[in-house]
């Protein structure tokens, strides 16, 4: 499995327009983040993980041409905002691609994507296929099995995804027992962690800490960071052994 993170940002991203705080000012580049989403290669199927405002940057840089399918967590702007940049990739493929979400999330991108998915589809628009998920179970794409993860963001049930000794939680506030019996025997464990004081829609680096502790993967690397965190050189001293700060461009291979 190869997992490229395309973005470990916030719904603002960093640095965080007219800031100067320590991180938006950092020349490290990992203290550049742009807003979260993740693709994942793995058993010759290639999956992007949300498509958020600045997913045509995110496929240029990492050189990402091909995808196979679209998994949404949910449907926050800064998730979802970027879904009409596959349409280039419609045209190097001459295909559609099938997209995964919630119903509610599903109909949400319909309405607000009148134009790929009504019943008037526009010429040279994206063709992306909506397909619904059914939170408690399973489903494959081709040979690949795709476990959604039901947590809570704030007072919003959204999912993350389990792929095969991987799972992916994003703006995660509280993960449900049920959901945490599915997460043993990771190999990679990526969570958000927002900031260091609490908040009501998302774990704090201290839950979050908490959460990977009881998960207990090999590795645990962190997404979905804000600059309320400091430049990244001097909170990752912090971090317990087997837990990274996940940054834009970081790859993995599982």
């Amino acid at each position: 499995m190869i997992i490229k993170f395309l973005g470990t940002g916030t719904s603002q991203g960093i640095p965080v327009l007219g800031c100067t705080c320590a991180t938006c000012s950092s020349e490290d580049a990992r203290d550049k983040r742009l807003r979260t989403s993740a693709y994942v290669e793995f058993e010759g199927l290639r999956i992007l993980i949300d498509t958020g405002p600045d997913l045509r940057q995110q496929l240029i840089s990492n050189h990402i041409f091909d995808l196979d399918a679209i998994l949404f967590t949910h449907e926050h702007n800064d998730h979802t905002a970027g879904l009409d940049d596959v349409r280039p990739i419609n045209f190097l493929q001459q295909k559609s691609i099938p997209a995964y979400g919630l119903d509610r999330v599903m109909k949400d991108l319909k309405v607000r994507y009148n134009y790929i998915f009504g019943q008037n589809h526009y010429p040279g628009s994206p063709k992306v296929e909506a397909h619904i998920i059914d939170p408690l179970q399973s489903f494959a794409i081709r040979n690949v099995v795709i476990q959604p993860l039901q947590i809570i963001h704030s007072d919003l049930p959204i999912l993350g995804f389990r792929i095969g000794r991987m799972a992916y939680i994003t703006d995660v506030s509280f993960i449900p027992q049920e959901t945490a019996i599915q997460l043993n025997d990771l190999d990679v464990l990526v969570i958000s962690a927002l900031q260091f004081h609490p908040h009501h829609a998302h774990f704090s680096l201290n839950e979050t800490l908490a959460a990977a502790s009881l998960i207990g993967a090999k590795n645990t690397y962190l997404i979905h960071m804000s600059h309320s965190m400091g430049p990244v050189a001097e909170w990752t001293k912090l971090l317990p052994s087997g837990v990274f700060a996940a940054h834009d461009g970081l790859t993995l291979t599982v």
